[in-house]
């Protein structure tokens, strides 16, 4: 089964950049007192209590300019529907796949389970719904998803560019991106995805990136995250 992933590529700095950042306003810096790394996790600075404390100060005090001098870039995987409710955070650079460019067979994305509508409008489902109508729903988007991509063969077929074929492909097409940031500005993404009344598929993708966040950035994560 096709599923939602986040995979860390890239990272830049550690907790130590964000306390000099904001160090260097005293024209001062600190120094880790060694490095340590627990079961094949990244070597990471060890910070004195002082620099934990500051790093506790900035983000009790929204104090966040520091904190935007650590960088991560994830490869991030799910449909089309969650990808454009997850770009929303403007501070967070993205670069995806373009069917423009590619006419391969698009994957598609069928959820462990169906929702019931939400009896608050305020949320976007309610619980899991019966065996009975998650099997019909299933089944029912399977045959839509074959249907849109014989049309989709049948396009390309004809000669019609793949910007336009693509067209009828369905919203739970998979989709693949890159997706970098900085620390607190995936800080502000997950502070808002990773709340229980996220959507569920956009939950799942931003606990990945949290996961990999506090093995980077464990003091300052777990600062900007309130969980001390």
């Amino acid at each position: 089964m096709t599923s939602i992933t986040a995979t860390l590529l890239d990272c830049m700095g550690s907790d130590l950049t964000t306390v000099n950042a904001a160090r260097v306003s005293y024209n001062r810096e600190s120094e880790a007192l060694g490095a340590s790394g627990v079961d094949g996790s990244p070597m990471l600075p060890v910070l004195n209590d002082g620099d934990k404390r500051l790093i506790g100060y900035l983000a009790n005090n929204r104090h966040t300019s520091p904190f935007g001098h650590a960088f991560a870039s994830f490869l991030c995987e799910a449909p089309i529907y969650v990808c454009r409710q997850m770009v929303k955070h403007k501070f967070l650079r993205i670069n995806e796949v373009s069917r423009r460019y590619i006419s391969d067979d698009p994957e598609f994305y069928y959820p462990p389970h169906y929702r019931a509508v939400a009896k608050d409008k305020k949320q976007g489902s309610g619980g899991r719904v019966g065996d009975v109508e998650g099997n019909a729903a299933i089944a029912n988007v399977t045959k839509h998803n074959a249907r849109a991509m014989m049309e989709y063969r049948n396009l390309l077929s004809a000669g019609i560019c793949e910007e336009q074929a693509r067209s009828v492909l369905p919203l739970s097409m998979m989709t693949k991106w890159w997706w970098s940031g900085s620390l607190d500005a995936f800080a502000d993404m997950c502070r808002l995805r990773c709340a229980p009344d996220a959507q569920e598929e956009s939950r799942i993708l931003a606990m990945q990136i949290s996961v990999e966040m506090v093995k980077r950035y464990p003091v300052s994560w777990a600062a900007l995250r309130g969980i001390h």
